[in-house]
Parts: C-alpha cells; structure tokens; sequence
C-alpha cells in the first residue's frame, strides 16, 4: 500500500502592532518617538516583507490609537513639506529647521543622549560616520555625554547627527532606494536640500503605510485584527478581582471594583473599532485583548460586538487546564494547546499562543544565521507536524508576538531572516499559514470547562497590579 502522506500542520503568525498615546495632549509634542520611529523602521519593513511573499498569509493586529499617531505624523510631513508647519515632535523640528540648534550645553547634550536611542551594535556602530559623531562627545566610559566638549562642536555637527540618527531608524527595505543609499554612502555633512530630501521619503512612507496594509487585507492575503481602543487591561477593569485566579494571594488595589469599569472596556471596543474601520476599511472579526488578558467577562464583551476569535498565552492555558481538572503535560494534554476553545456561555472562540516558537523568534533567532533560525523554526514546526500524526490538519500552531520591537536586535532589521522565514512557508508542503478566522472553519473547538483570568505574561496580572 501506498504511504498516504500526512496533512500539512496549520500555522497562524499574528503580528501585533501596538505603541501608546504619546502626545501630552491632544495638540501638544509627543513625548516620546516610538510611533514614527517604528513605522519608518517596523510597519515599512513588515508590509514590504508581506509584498514581497503574496503566498505568505498572516494575522496583523493594529492597536487603533497607533493608527490615529500614525496618521497624525502622516499629516504633519505633509504640512511641514507644503507650508513649512511645525512638527509636534522636537527632533524633526530640529532636523527641518524650524527650530535652531540651541546654543546652550544642556540642550545640546540634550539633543545627544535622544540620538542614542537606538540599539548600538547594530544600529549605530554599523555606520562607521554615525559612530564617530558620538565619539567626538562622549565621555571616556562612552556612557555619558562630555559637555565640555560640545563647546567645540558647531550646528553641522548637531544636524548631521540627526540625519544618521533618522537614517539609522529607516527600515531595510527603505535603505535599498537609491535616494536613501546616496545618503547612507555619505562620509561629509548633510545639507538643506539632502535634509529636506530625507524628509520627503519620511513623508513618502508615511501617506501609504496604512493603505499598504489595507490593500493586503483586501487582497486576502492578510487578516486585519484589533486591541481595544486605548490598550486598556480590559479583565481588569471589568472586574479587579480576577487577577485573583492566577494569584490568589496576591495583594489588590485597595478599592475592589474600577469605577464603570464594564461600561469603559465597552466604551474601548466602540472607539476602537470605528477608529480601526475607518482607517483599515473593514471590520475586525478578532480581537487580541490587551497584552493578551483574557477572562470569562471579557470574552462576553466580545460576543456583544460579534469578534470571532481572541487569543492568549500558554501561560493562561496551563492554568486553564488546572482549573479545570484537565492534565497540561504529557501526549495528549498538549493537543489542546494546537486548538481553538470554547467557553460556556462564550461564542468568541480562544487560541493560545505557542510561547516556545514565539519567544524563539523574539528573543532568540537574534543571535543565529538567518537560514538557520528559519530552518530551525521550520523543524521545529516539522516536529509538531509528527506529533500530531494524521490529526495534523485539524489543529493550528499559534506564534504571536510584537510585530515592531524584536528586530533591531537582528542584523538589518531581521531582513533576512524575515525574508528566508517567508520564504520556506511560502514554499513549504508540510506547513500551511492561514489566518486565525480560516482557523475557525478548519480546526473543531475544543471545549475549556474554566477560563483562568491572565495575561501572555506569566499567565498573569501581576505586571499591572496596583497601576
């Protein structure tokens, strides 16, 4: 008899985009630079990845008050191009000239430390005109900055400084156009026209990022998915006590319930979903709560808006598990991992996260040779396949994880391993990416007698406890 070959393992990977509100008001500056720092770096590069493997098929989770920055920047570059309009971002200002260099050492050492911010092996060093700016200012310990010696610099000093630090926070798939290339090859100063010209591929990525993603959603090639509004820790505002299942002799908060806590958590979904259909075109049929904190009364807030699908740690399904009587070892316990699940009383359907794969790409890839870490992931997906036997097919492999803040860990943006990632799923027989709402018309749920309150951190809520 001919050997009949086993189904192809399932495999969601869920990006999840997220950063918080920065600005100090509503048109105040941002207080930090994550969000356009990320996009020109993270949300590029992963939409140009995506474009460039159309076999590659993925869950991107957007936080909607990201899109609102995002767009908000998008708008700024455009204004400053057109009219000359101030940035609400103080470095950008600088680097456009609508603000002067200050005369002053504290401001000017100011300027140095925020264009340190970057990770200095990979993102500074590499660029060998980047590097010895810094060298010119800084202490012996190459910790602190030498305020003594910035008496000497002159304002080229401090503009230039602000194009590498921007150019070292482009993405990979922005340093291989020509224009960025040029500046990249630049050993002198940075003129008006040059600074103006990096502006411009700033603002150039910045008016079609969203629409990248859109037109992949509409493609089909992606599902689009959403956190409520804010990133707000919805289990507990809907009620603080159930940070008790997982750690019953923790602590509280000295008041026991957050005041209109449930009517919040819903007034977080309605923002957030019209802010998401408004700038995505499409209705989110899953939702990955915040930080991936689940509970019984936060899946029911699902129902009320028709989410199909949310998801959480291995953490929070081991103590599941548990709570349910169920085994979380051996053989057979570990299928359910690979499964969607069903809650009484619950129509939206919960995945756990495979925290072994994920963390691997999150924090340990880093260090490999790219064909190696894609080819090790791919083995490792191979021996689930095995486990799984004939089943295969009716089970998904869940690696979820920030989608923006691993990969200036990696040699160019993790481009490569990224790239050779895609490449094998793309071609792959044995492993089929599919979407999480594809799952649910796949993979039978599986039922969970007790949901246990926690987060994708340590099955927990003891990371916000007391905030």
């Amino acid at each position: 008899m001919e050997k009949t070959a086993k189904p192809p393992v399932n495999l969601v990977l869920c990006w999840h985009m997220h950063q918080p509100w920065y600005r100090e008001s509503e048109h105040g500056d941002y207080r930090l630079p994550w969000v356009y720092l990320h996009a020109l770096k993270d949300y590029a590069d992963m939409a140009a990845h995506l474009e460039a493997h159309p076999k590659m098929r993925c869950v991107v989770n957007f936080t909607p008050v990201l899109l609102e920055q995002i767009d908000d920047y998008a708008n700024q570059f455009k204004q400053h191009l057109d009219k000359g309009s101030r940035f609400c971002e103080p470095l950008l200002n600088l680097l456009a000239g609508v603000d002067d260099i200050p005369a002053d050492n504290e401001s000017r050492a100011e300027i140095v430390r925020a264009c340190r911010r970057a990770h200095t092996p990979l993102m500074i060093d590499v660029h060998p005109r980047f590097r010895a700016l810094f060298d010119m200012v800084m202490s012996a310990d190459g910790e602190n900055v030498d305020e003594g010696r910035l008496d000497y610099m002159n304002e080229q000093f401090f503009l230039d400084l602000l194009c590498w630090y921007h150019l070292a926070w482009l993405g990979h798939s922005l340093k291989q156009l020509p224009r960025v290339r040029g500046m990249l090859e630049n050993d002198g100063t940075f003129d008006p026209a040059t600074r103006r010209k990096l502006l411009k591929i700033m603002c150039e990525t910045f008016e079609g990022l969203l629409e990248r993603y859109r037109a992949l959603t509409e493609s089909g090639q992606i599902e689009l998915s959403m956190t409520p509004y804010g990133h707000p820790i919805v289990p507990l505002l809907i009620d603080i006590d159930s940070m008790h299942c997982s750690l019953p002799e923790a602590k509280g908060p000295e008041q026991d319930k957050y005041p209109g806590g449930l009517e919040r958590a819903r007034w977080h979904m309605q923002e957030g979903l019209r802010v998401f259909e408004h700038y995505l075109g499409c209705r989110p049929q899953g939702v990955w709560l915040s930080e991936g904190g689940v509970s019984a009364e936060a899946l029911k807030l699902l129902d009320e808006f028709g989410i199909t699908w949310s998801a959480s740690g291995e953490g929070v399904w081991n103590n599941s598990r548990f709570l349910s009587g169920l085994e979380a070892n051996g053989e057979e316990a570990r299928r359910s991992l690979f499964c969607a699940n069903t809650l009484e009383g619950c129509e939206t359907r919960l995945s756990f996260r495979d925290d072994g794969l994920s963390d691997m790409i999150g924090f340990e890839y880093q260090q490999w040779d790219a064909r190696d870490a894609a080819a090790d992931f791919k083995q490792h997906l191979s021996n689930i396949a095995n486990y799984l036997g004939d089943d295969g097919g009716d089970h998904v492999v869940s690696v979820i994880l920030d989608g923006e803040n691993a990969w200036e860990y990696y040699p160019d943006n993790a481009w490569h391993f990224l790239g050779a990632l895609y490449d094998q799923r793309s071609e792959s027989e044995q492993i089929r990416t599919i979407t999480f709402n594809e799952a649910l018309d796949i993979c039978p749920p599986q039922p969970l007698p007790a949901l246990c309150a926690g987060s994708w951190v340590y099955g927990t809520f003891s990371t916000w406890i007391g905030e």
